[in-house]
């Protein structure tokens, strides 16, 4: 789904949030992994200044402090997991038609478990209208012809299981399509079955809509329906009305399609705009941001959403949610979520209810790519987590520019490494691990409405970032033998053929680093540490157990260095620039421009 603006607007915007943010314990003063155990008034802190709220039992932190747990629990699947986004509509064409479609990724499976991710999620494959792309659902129970059939997705989750693959699905609970028969019905007269599943509301003053929401792709965010003369709220695209989550009957409706799929055999969700399911009850306007930029930022960001999204009240949501999926085995939650971590690490659990296992930290894409910045947040991010929480990182998605095209090809292979490196669950977005850039769509073939709602063409698309999977160097791609929905991006992006025998090529630095991740216990659930650095260097130690690993990244183009204070030597496992001489033997290690390194502290007596 469409998602608030990155960057620049979006720290801006923080000035003047919506609400006070969650309130952190009072400092300690301490520094959080110093190794010490908290004991006679020492306490710890993290590094960006937010002391853990939980007491961990070997020394009073959490589990990344330094000092080992006795007896760690098992952590579930998805800690261990890699996750890969497969955007069906542009991954493979399976009947020539130009669409990608359910039986196409039945078809690369293998590809899949060869690239060495462990879960797939699926965008939307349900009927649908298409207005935005697949995310305005008719049908919540279906599949929509184009991408095959219900047994086709059954053969989907079950090839996928024989190979060890887990399969979750996007779930689209804030809105429906404007041709779901709820909302047939609920817009059929106001005394309607459905009327009060959606959010309808008298005209204001001289018919103006109810308040001053802008929706996520610009302009009002009611719409008058003429025949009852109410309006409807539509977050997104008008097509997309949003449901009512204060209604019993609609909570319950959306419980029975979780628990649909899940019966089907799903490894869990991820949910669409979790954060914007409840909208303030009183309909209050939302503040003007002071910060706006008129023609540089969104129309949208004209105002600080301060009522339509993230009330308090969607934590009892979001923990029925939970509680739906906990009625099965072994189940996983991510909810997409764009919010500072403060408020971001609320939907872990909230009033002592659990919450998502997993809600998305986006932060390595809507922050500028600068080392200080970046290291500020995740400190921030560690040491806010409440206790048992799990990390989890991103880097690409659907709705975001390409990886290579926001920060170039040498520093997306440097965020490459920090995906896979960082403590948490990595989300790969397909294409990426090809080095994949933003493809080019003719004005003619544009479907996304964020790009065709802004009439004057200053509001960039998002299909750009969709393009077909290239699979091979035959025409297409490989990816359909008719003509593609939108074109595949163009020369000199290399295929998955072109690629996979080559070591040094971006589809190898993925499959190194997974088998890393692997070979690794400290890299797949070991515990963090940042290390001291300066300028365009970011860096921080993985520990689990008696291993210990040591992950330097440069941000910048020039040289940098980096010293390990007090370390035996160090065995390189993993660099991307070659040609830097370390002296490994005391802990020193050099980085060119655009590098990155991963090393292995050795213990002693090797």
């Amino acid at each position: 789904m469409i998602a608030v603006t990155p960057g620049r607007l979006g720290s801006r915007i923080r000035a003047v949030s919506k609400r006070a943010l969650a309130a952190p314990p009072p400092d300690c003063g301490g520094n959080q992994g110093c190794g010490k155990p908290e004991e006679n008034g020492h306490a710890h802190a993290s590094a960006g200044g937010v002391p853990p709220p939980v007491a961990h039992p070997a020394c009073g932190v959490r589990d990344h402090c330094g000092v080992p747990t006795q007896n760690p629990p098992r952590h579930p699947w998805w800690q261990r997991a890699v996750f890969y986004e497969v955007y069906v509509r542009s991954f493979q064409d399976s009947n020539g038609d130009g669409i990608g479609d359910l039986a196409g990724v039945i078809d690369r499976l293998d590809y899949l478990e060869w690239l060495g991710v462990t879960a797939i999620w699926l965008t939307p494959f349900y009927p649908s209208p298409m207005v935005d792309g697949g995310y305005d659902i008719a049908d919540y129970r279906g599949v929509d012809p184009r991408f095959g059939t219900l047994e086709t997705f059954d053969r989907l989750v079950a090839e996928a299981h024989r190979r060890s693959l887990r399969v979750i699905v996007d779930l689209v609970p804030n809105h429906t399509s404007d041709q779901h028969p709820w909302f047939v019905d609920a817009r059929s007269s106001r005394t309607a079955r459905h009327r009060d599943w959606y959010l309808w509301h008298d005209p204001g003053p001289e018919g103006a809509p109810p308040n001053n929401w802008i929706s996520e792709i610009g302009g009002s965010s009611w719409q008058l329906d003429e025949r009852t003369g109410q309006y409807y709220l539509h977050s997104f695209a008008v097509e997309q009305p949003d449901l009512n989550w204060r209604n019993r009957e609609v909570r319950e409706a959306m419980y029975d399609v979780m628990r649909f799929w899940l019966d089907r055999a799903v490894d869990g969700f991820r949910i669409d705009v979790l954060w914007y399911l409840v909208k303030d009850e009183l309909w209050r306007h939302n503040p003007v941001n002071p910060y706006y930029v008129p023609g540089e930022d969104p129309a949208h960001a004209a105002l600080v959403d301060t009522y339509g999204s993230d009330q308090p009240e969607v934590h009892e949501v979001v923990a029925e949610m939970r509680e739906v999926l906990d009625e099965y085995e072994d189940r996983v939650m991510v909810g997409e979520i764009y919010l500072p971590v403060t408020r971001l690490i609320e939907y872990y659990g909230w009033g002592g209810r659990e919450g998502v296992h997993l809600p998305f930290n986006f932060h390595l894409i809507t922050q500028p790519w600068d080392a200080r910045g970046l290291a500020v947040t995740i400190d921030e991010y560690e040491g806010g987590l409440p206790a048992n929480a799990w990390p989890t990182w991103v880097i690409g998605n659907h709705d975001k520019p390409r990886v290579v095209s926001r920060v170039g090809t040498g520093q997306a292979r440097v965020a490459t490494l920090l995906l896979c490196t960082l403590r948490g669950t990595p989300t790969v977005y397909y294409g990426d691990e090809l080095g994949m850039p933003n493809g080019h769509v003719p004005h003619a073939l544009v479907t996304d409405p964020l790009a065709l709602n802004a009439a004057d063409g200053s509001q960039e698309g998002r299909d750009e970032y969709r393009s077909p999977m290239a699979w091979t160097r035959a025409p297409q791609g490989g990816f359909t033998s008719g003509s593609p929905w939108i074109p595949l991006p163009e020369a000199p992006l290399e295929s998955v053929e072109g690629q996979r025998d080559d070591p040094d090529s971006f589809l190898g630095l993925y499959r190194k680093l997974l088998e890393l991740r692997r070979a690794h216990e400290a890299l797949q659930v070991g515990r963090y540490l940042p290390i001291p650095a300066s300028g365009d260097l970011l860096a921080f130690r993985r520990l689990a157990g008696e291993e210990e690993i040591v992950v330097a990244a440069n941000l910048g183009h020039e040289p940098v260095e980096l010293t390990v204070p007090q370390e035996p030597p160090l065995r390189i496992l993993l660099q991307l620039v070659e040609g830097s001489v370390s002296d490994l033997a005391h802990g020193r290690l050099r980085l060119a421009g655009d590098d990155a390194v991963i090393a292995l502290v050795q213990p002693p007596g090797t």
